[in-house]
């Protein structure tokens, strides 16, 4: 197939491009950055420059690559492009990831239809976002969490518009869970190691994580299958942050992280902190095993970190 992948430079991009070759198909790969064409060239793709906020560019860069089907990847979550992360004000650090997750996306899906596309496939987040009542564990069935009067609201507003209009062309939402692999977990170990990742009250809240080269695997898969829907991107093990962090410092040979109670952590880190250590929601994959027949090469994260930072 011929396969159209925005946001080829990204971590995931990165891991996801060189599989789709791998598999035999023809891909081209987009950067915001001219100086990063190289590397997708490297990595065996087409490469083109195009800004996923302007709706000229999208439809130039996808009518000039014809696809068969389109992978939205385009986030702007790196420190280039969202500076150091900032949890307290997570609407300001993901402003240009809610852009791209909108308009973006509806630039996107315009650009298919006008070329004649028939597939898409977008990336959506399942990590601590499950609705925070009932089990602490979420299938597809139950919904995320619209975290109305939070700091959270924006960036929930934008993935449901990314995954209805996505839904509604007949496409796949990836729910990718907690990214982790090379340069997706820098700053946060950095910040393990500095003991300054703390534990938040009992550190009941769940999560869910995924390898980057699993999460590309699953995507590989979405696009040979033309899968529709949506579908849990994530690891055998959703797991409250009172296992996995402690886990992650032991990997990095760092400290046991300190542990803080919820009022000092809303003073210092906000709410959403708060939030997601305490009452978050992980998810479960019985449905992407299931219906793609994904089988993860890091079925836990246990094994995952421990690999990452040997």
């Amino acid at each position: 197939m011929r396969v159209f992948v925005a946001g080829g430079t990204g971590v995931l991009g990165r891991r996801l491009v060189p599989q789709l070759v791998a598999r035999g198909h023809q891909v081209t790969a987009t950067t915001t950055s001219a100086a990063k064409l190289g590397l997708l060239q490297q990595l065996g793709a087409e490469a083109a420059v195009m800004d996923g906020l302007d709706a000229m560019s999208v439809g130039e860069a996808v009518a000039a690559a014809r696809p068969d089907a389109i992978v939205h990847q385009m986030t702007a979550i790196s420190p280039v492009h969202a500076g150091k992360p900032d949890i307290k004000h997570i609407d300001r650090w993901f402003a240009g990831t809610i852009r791209l997750r909108t308009e973006g996306t509806d630039h996107l899906l315009a650009a298919a239809e006008a070329a004649g596309v028939s597939h898409f496939v977008a990336q959506s987040y399942a990590n601590w976002n499950g609705i925070r009542q009932g089990g602490w564990v979420k299938t597809e069935e139950d919904p995320l969490d619209p975290e109305t009067g939070t700091v959270m609201r924006k960036g929930a507003e934008a993935i449901r518009h990314l995954e209805e209009v996505v839904l509604r062309a007949g496409g796949a939402v990836l729910r990718y869970g907690g990214l982790y692999g090379p340069g997706a977990t820098d700053d946060q170990v950095e910040l393990v190691r500095k003991r300054q990742f703390p534990l938040v009250g009992g550190g009941t809240g769940y999560g869910s994580w995924v390898h980057l080269d699993d999460a590309a695997s699953a995507t590989v898969l979405a696009v040979e299958q033309r899968a529709r829907g949506v579908f849990n991107i994530v690891d055998d093990e959703p797991a409250p942050a009172s296992e996995w962090l402690p886990y992650l410092a032991a990997c990095a040979g760092a400290k046991r992280p300190m542990r803080v109670p919820k009022w000092l952590a809303r003073l210092l880190a906000g709410e959403a902190a708060v939030i997601m250590m305490t009452e978050g929601r992980g998810f479960s994959k019985a449905k992407a095993k299931r219906e793609l027949g994904w089988e993860l090469r890091y079925p836990s994260w246990r094994q995952g970190f421990k690999e990452e930072l040997a």
